[in-house]
């Protein structure tokens, strides 16, 4: 392999890469992140009485939409016709915080990794603004890839 990172051309500009002569391929991505928070404040959450309303059911709309808008927000990434965003958002007592995990689907030439972690990103972000008024200093922490499925290079699976 001669450019693994393959947003650059071979004069080391950054460019969008063609796709074109890829198959249509059944694609998934799976990402997942964590908002730590006090106890306190995630009692807010569980208990249904933050002041801006519905902190999970807000964040899960807004990673949605996030994920619908990745290409819009990620300079070189393709515009692709996503099939499917799940987010779960799960109060987590030992953390204390909200974990997410955001599952993306699309039939294309190209993966969904970025929407998914779009989607996870802007879900916490949400939380964050949702709760920023009980505590400004929660933590958006482990946002990773969990998986990916489809394409050229097939299946991955982070290994932690």
């Amino acid at each position: 392999m001669t450019n693994p990172l393959t947003h650059f051309d071979a004069d080391g500009q950054a460019h969008m890469v063609d796709v074109s002569a890829k198959d249509f391929t059944s694609r998934i991505a799976v990402a997942q992140g964590r908002v730590r928070m006090s106890a306190e404040t995630l009692a807010l959450v569980m208990d249904g009485t933050a002041k801006k309303g519905d902190v999970l059911g807000v964040a899960r709309l807004a990673g949605i939409m996030g994920a619908k808008k990745t290409s819009d927000l990620i300079p070189l990434c393709h515009p692709l016709p996503i099939t499917k965003v799940a987010l779960e958002l799960v109060p987590d007592a030992d953390l204390p915080g909200v974990t997410i995990t955001a599952t993306v689907k699309t039939t294309g030439q190209t993966g969904v990794e970025m929407e998914a972690l779009t989607a996870v990103s802007t879900a916490a972000l949400t939380v964050y603004d949702m709760l920023k008024a009980a505590e400004k200093g929660m933590e958006i922490i482990d946002i990773r890839l969990l998986s990916k499925e489809g394409g050229k290079s097939g299946t991955w699976k982070a290994t932690t």
